[in-house]
């Protein structure tokens, strides 16, 4: 399952925003493999944090100005928040990047990593790390739909609700082109959601 994943992210042609004069930011979407079931890695942010508090989020952050790309800021910023090293990340590729509700451009990076690593979740920032397995997204059990507007169309994002974690927004949205794109999940963006795929 990983193999096509992998085979799909890599031949994706992902959509970039212009958006000149915009903070940049890399987020990892960490993928683990459980006994051949696939799982995405996600954190709750600590309550504590001035932007994006309390909420479920991929392990991410701004880039600094020493970081050579996005994607090195991805990786710097997985190990800082929850201590993934970044020699253990098989980086598979970029996904779409999006403009946040705070006027970042977020660049997220797929990356495949091993089932078991000491997880370090840094207390000043993250409150929880938690797993979630691919099935679940691919069986889109949404609970509610929010409609953006957004670069002159519609975008329908699903909002999920695991073990007691909701996933909404940004971070949905990139679960959710991650599951058409790397697992053809035909989740719809675009068009009102009847329930029904």
């Amino acid at each position: 399952m990983l193999d096509k994943m992998r085979m799909r992210v890599q031949e994706h042609c992902p959509r970039t925003v212009e958006a000149a004069g915009l903070p940049e930011a890399g987020v990892l979407i960490p993928i683990t493999c459980v006994h051949d079931r696939p799982e995405i890695i996600l954190t709750l942010r600590s309550q504590r944090l001035s932007t994006h508090s309390g909420e479920v989020a991929f392990p991410g952050g701004r880039r600094d100005p020493g970081d050579v790309d996005l994607c090195f800021t991805a990786l710097r910023e997985a190990h800082e928040e929850i201590g993934l090293l970044p020699e253990l990340v098989d980086v598979v590729g970029p996904m779409d990047s999006l403009v946040s509700r705070f006027g970042i451009k977020v660049t997220p990076y797929v990356g495949i990593v091993p089932d078991v690593f000491d997880l370090v979740p840094n207390s000043g920032e993250i409150e929880e790390v938690f797993r979630v397995p691919v099935e679940f997204f691919l069986n889109d059990p949404r609970e509610m739909t929010h409609r953006i507007d957004y670069e002159g169309r519609s975008w329908y994002v699903p909002s999920y609700r695991y073990e007691g974690f909701k996933i909404w927004g940004l971070t949905a949205l990139m679960l959710a082109e991650l599951m058409n794109t790397g697992f053809d999940a035909g989740i719809p963006l675009h068009t009102p959601y009847d329930g029904h795929k």
